[in-house]
């Protein structure tokens, strides 16, 4: 066998072997990318459940005439801006701004729910007692679906980072996606007071 088909040869196995391994680690960034897309899309079907939660509640409270406008305002307010703020998963200050408008719906409920204690005749509707049982599992669903997102975005990220998917990755244009974080000063306790008399 000649020198020259020898080398053709080996230059073509080589091909084979490289393109073989660049289209499994293609296809692994893209199933790992859809992964993430997924998993974000149920964080936020998830915060979209909350968002018509705290719409049935809204419209309950505000049947209540004596309820302070100020305070159902306030969420009213806080709703329209977490609902238009959109997430690329590919753009961390998307993800900043999503979890800020929802830190901040979250603060004005919690604010309204703090006030509704003091009007017996809210708390005692079916669909005030109905919307304190929901809002307990969709919080709890919220948190499971970003730790999901996070787990996505760790496999997508392992991909991405880990040699050598590392050069195949920056070959294909994908790079690192951010995590799902705790609000800012979740570390801390909270301050928990009673006024006991």
């Amino acid at each position: 066998m000649k020198t020259s088909t020898l080398v053709l040869i080996i230059i073509g196995a080589l091909v084979l072997i490289i393109g073989g391994c660049g289209c499994g680690q293609y296809n692994g960034l893209v199933t790992a990318d859809q992964g993430v897309k997924t998993a974000w899309s149920n964080v936020e079907t998830n915060y979209q459940r909350r968002t018509d939660l705290y719409s049935s509640i809204v419209k309950t409270v505000s049947a209540s005439a004596n309820f302070e406008k100020s305070t159902l305002t306030a969420v009213i307010d806080a709703r329209s801006k977490a609902t238009s703020v959109r997430v690329d998963v590919n753009d961390t200050a998307s993800l900043a701004r999503f979890q800020a408008a929802q830190a901040q719906l979250q603060g004005s409920f919690s604010r309204l729910m703090a006030v509704s204690e003091s009007y017996p005749d809210l708390k005692t509707t079916k669909a005030f007692q109905d919307f304190q049982t929901d809002i307990g599992g969709t919080e709890n669903r919220i948190s499971i679906a970003r730790r999901d997102y996070n787990t996505a975005v760790q496999d997508y990220n392992l991909k991405v980072k880990r040699f050598p998917g590392s050069i195949f990755a920056s070959m294909f244009g994908y790079h690192e996606k951010a995590f799902y974080k705790a609000d800012e000063g979740a570390e801390k306790n909270p301050d928990i007071k009673f006024d006991i008399k």
